[in-house]
């Protein structure tokens, strides 16, 4: 219940923070915005990843059992086009989507043939917990990618090794920094749900610790900002590289992760 909870708590706070859902709005000056729709689309990543997590493992006791009805039409609405300006506009279909979350979660409580089911289960958490590490990994190779690039050195190192280096586009370098932090934010609360529905299973698997540190580094991807842009200088420039720092807490959140999973398998 913790862990849906949360998400219709992050699906009210995109659609109702100050000044609204601006990822699809086509108007000056909005339109000319892109930190925040960066932000927005992070946090819609992470919804539609837990919300299909639920619909697909923490509610059904195996893989023929029938999918949950209200869960099925949220996973469908949150997967709506995050820009579409209207007709229907975005925010009718994640608004429809986060009553369906309300829908499943009011049923959890009830009892009778329409009750709804949360299976508390090693194996589902560690099917999202894969989705997550996927997701950190994507993150943290993009953010490394907004460095100004690697010396001739470097890159000579990486190609002997076999490393693909993929160099961000200088005017994505924004955007990609508050995508991740827009996730990392979504993740945190997420998790803390988790953290809450599954304490039992965490701890029975002496996990607790690493959950505890994958929540401490996104704690910190949400520290003020305190530039007006987001610098993006060498690795050792006179300037910070606020997309190094970003690529750190991630990877170490990454890092815990693994090792979190690795505890749930086999602990």
């Amino acid at each position: 219940a913790h862990t849906t909870a949360a998400l219709i708590g992050v699906s009210h706070t995109l659609l109702s923070k100050s000044g609204g859902y601006l990822r699809n709005d086509v108007l000056p000056p909005w339109s000319l915005l892109d930190n925040m729709p960066s932000w927005e689309r992070g946090v819609v990543i992470e919804l539609r990843d837990s919300v299909r997590a639920l619909r697909n493992d923490f509610s059904r006791e195996q893989t023929q059992s029938a999918e949950d009805r209200d869960l099925a039409q949220a996973d469908a609405q949150f997967h709506f086009d995050d820009s579409h300006w209207m007709l229907p506009a975005t925010e009718e279909e994640f608004a429809a989507g986060t009553e369906a979350l309300r829908r499943y979660l009011h049923r959890l409580h009830t009892s009778g043939s329409e009750q709804a089911r949360f299976f508390v289960r090693a194996d589902n958490l560690n099917f999202y917990l894969a989705t997550v590490g996927k997701r950190l990994g994507a993150y943290a190779q993009q953010l490394s990618g907004n460095v100004l690039g690697p010396s001739a050195g470097t890159r000579g190192a990486e190609q002997g090794a076999g490393a693909e280096f993929t160099r961000t586009p200088w005017k994505d370098v924004d955007n990609v920094f508050y995508e991740a932090r827009g996730y990392a934010w979504a993740l945190l609360h997420t998790l803390r749900g988790i953290e809450r529905d599954f304490g039992n299973v965490i701890e029975a698997k002496a996990a607790d610790g690493a959950l505890e540190q994958i929540i401490r580094k996104l704690e910190e991807t949400q520290a003020t900002v305190r530039s007006p842009l987001i610098l993006n200088t060498s690795g050792f420039g006179l300037l910070t590289n606020h997309s190094l720092v970003m690529a750190s807490y991630m990877s170490r959140a990454n890092a815990a992760l693994i090792e979190l999973r690795q505890l749930i398998a086999e602990g």
